[in-house]
């Protein structure tokens, strides 16, 4: 019998990315970013989320993309690290995808320096690549950023 996993696909300058849909707990509407001092690069900023400072994850940065200015297209999508709640920006959702996960290609298989992306499934239309939050910042990201916000509070 096949074992299925959910993905929330997204976009990112027009390329498809996606994670795991237990990972993901909300999307939004963009809102203003608010600079966090003496955060990694690789944080944009916090958003005020619910009551909750969550930190916004600049997605085309760590996956050599260009910039982009933050329009009313745009969206967060909130999802849930194994330390944090973090905003990812993305361009637009896409969807909700139920697949094999014997389709899933692990990333090992076609890159071996770009940690953040966990492997890839091939669908019908192209590729998505799969993301894996808990690479996106490093172990001494994730204490500045610690750092970060604890001053920010």
């Amino acid at each position: 019998m096949a074992e299925l996993i959910n993905l929330v696909v997204f976009l990112v300058e027009d390329q498809r990315f996606a994670l795991p849909l237990p990972n993901t707990l909300r999307l939004v509407n963009a809102t203003e970013i608010t600079l966090l001092p003496n955060a990694p690069l690789a944080i944009l900023g916090i958003i005020n989320y619910k009551g909750e400072i969550i930190p916004v994850l600049n997605l085309r940065k760590r996956l050599n993309l260009p910039e982009s200015e933050l329009n009313p297209s745009h969206h967060f999508l909130i999802a849930q690290t194994t330390k944090h709640k973090v905003a990812l920006l993305i361009d637009a959702p896409q969807d909700v995808i139920e697949v094999d996960k014997l389709l899933l290609v692990n990333a090992d298989e076609f890159s071996s320096d770009i940690e953040q992306i966990q492997g890839a499934i091939k669908l019908h239309d192209g590729l998505v690549l799969i993301y894996n939050l808990d690479k996106f910042l490093s172990p001494d990201d994730v204490l500045v950023l610690d750092k970060a916000l604890e001053q920010s509070k």
